[in-house]
């Protein structure tokens, strides 16, 4: 009996996968898919997750840089009659994972000292990005620490995100960070930066109306977890920064879940995603590069041996998943069959299938993989699955095969 995964509307910075709706033809399934699906959402949400946990709205310590200067860290806005010129370079991640920052920062330190770029464009609040602008410009780390401490609950509370952003502010200082987001930690990071610039007299500033705008952004999205109206928002903000820079060209890091020039929006699949709604606008000046594979480019983390059909077979182990909170399962567990293909690819499959995206680590064509299911009064259920080329409802997914222990 096959299983549906219906995915409708997510972060990267932020996680929204509360508004995921699976439906399956076996209910048990539907902990066991469930849990995975929500861990691959998160690509598409960092800073913004629907899960994140306020913190204390302490006012960091006063900044080195003056009003002045931060008035003038973001250029005033252009109509958006007026097209820019710039290219766009679009890194689709998944968040706070190290590696993918590392290549992150290598990119971004190329295009500021090989080609004089200067705005890093990010899966941030607007007001986040101003801050962080204002950090580069202190001689201390506070407003950073309070910035990471507003995180708190999101995947970009990790501390090797406080070393990416170090590293930005020491090898590329003159970085300018443009946050196209809708509001997020608005109660903390957002309060706190309109109290900052009141204390400064700069409430009649565009600063003071766009943290104001993105505040009511993130209200109203957090308030009907509306992924549509967060997409389109991404892409209007997005726009209204880009078209303050003329020619100048960009780079911009968002979850992989906004950045696939053809696909829709994640969840509801009724709008196109914002690299195809920015791709349409700006055409072939647009460039986009999925780093999120990087996440799952792992290895085994020891090799077991597992027998199928009367025959023993090298199992790379690839971790457990803990499923507390989902009634009678406890965890599951991955291995890869190694040139177990040939043996059993004859075999008939059952009709239930599990995505690719639902796996910890990448899937090939030509794979065997078992999975073991431990439910929580100790017994155990395993299945088989094989990556054997087909895909379902357009999505590259292994099928479970049916087999005799």
């Amino acid at each position: 009996m096959m299983f549906l995964v219906d995915v409708k509307n997510s972060n990267t910075y932020g996680g929204v996968a509360a508004q995921t709706r699976i439906r399956l033809a076996r209910p048990l399934l539907l902990a066991l898919i469930a849990i995975l699906l929500i861990s691959s959402l998160t690509a598409c949400s960092g800073n913004s997750s629907a899960d994140e946990i306020a913190s204390p709205a302490a006012q960091p310590a006063s900044p080195s840089a003056q009003p002045a200067e931060l008035a003038q860290a973001t250029p005033a806005a252009t109509p958006l009659t007026t097209k820019a010129t710039g290219q766009i370079y679009l890194y689709g991640e998944a968040h706070g994972v190290a590696k993918i920052m590392d290549k992150e920062y290598e990119a971004w330190s190329d295009y500021y000292h090989n080609k004089g770029m200067r705005h890093l464009f990010v899966e941030q609040s607007y007001y986040a990005a101003e801050y962080l602008n204002l950090w580069m410009q202190s001689d201390n780390d506070d407003i950073l620490e309070a910035l990471y401490q507003d995180w708190e609950g999101t995947k970009s509370h990790t501390p090797y995100t406080k070393t990416f952003f170090k590293k930005i502010k020491s090898g590329c200082p003159e970085t300018i960070f443009h946050g196209t987001d809708v509001g997020h930690q608005e109660d903390t990071t957002g309060k706190r930066f309109l109290s900052y610039l009141a204390d400064n007299n700069l409430t009649g500033s565009e600063m003071y109306t766009l943290t104001a705008e993105a505040i009511q952004q993130g209200e109203r999205y957090y308030r009907s977890r509306d992924n549509v109206y967060r997409e389109n928002k991404m892409t209007e903000n997005f726009i209204r920064e880009f078209e303050k820079l003329g020619n100048e060209s960009i780079m911009g890091i968002y979850g992989s879940a906004h950045t696939e020039v053809n696909e829709m929006d994640l969840f509801t699949k009724s709008v196109p995603c914002m690299a195809n709604q920015l791709h349409k606008y700006y055409g072939s000046n647009l460039h986009s590069e999925d780093i999120s594979w990087m996440e799952k480019d792992i290895e085994p983390a020891r090799v077991d041996h597992i027998t199928l059909q009367g025959k023993k077979y090298a199992a790379s182990y690839f971790g457990k998943q803990d499923l507390n909170g989902f009634k009678d399962y406890a965890f599951r567990e991955f291995w890869r069959l190694e040139d177990a293909y040939e043996d059993v690819s004859k075999l008939p499959t059952t009709g239930n299938v599990l995505p690719y995206d639902q796996y910890p680590m990448l899937i090939e064509e030509g794979q065997v993989f078992a999975i073991s299911l431990t439910k929580t009064d100790g017994s155990v259920e395993r299945v088989y699955y094989v990556a054997n080329g087909r895909k379902w409802e357009g999505r590259e997914a292994t099928w479970q095969l049916k087999v005799t222990e």
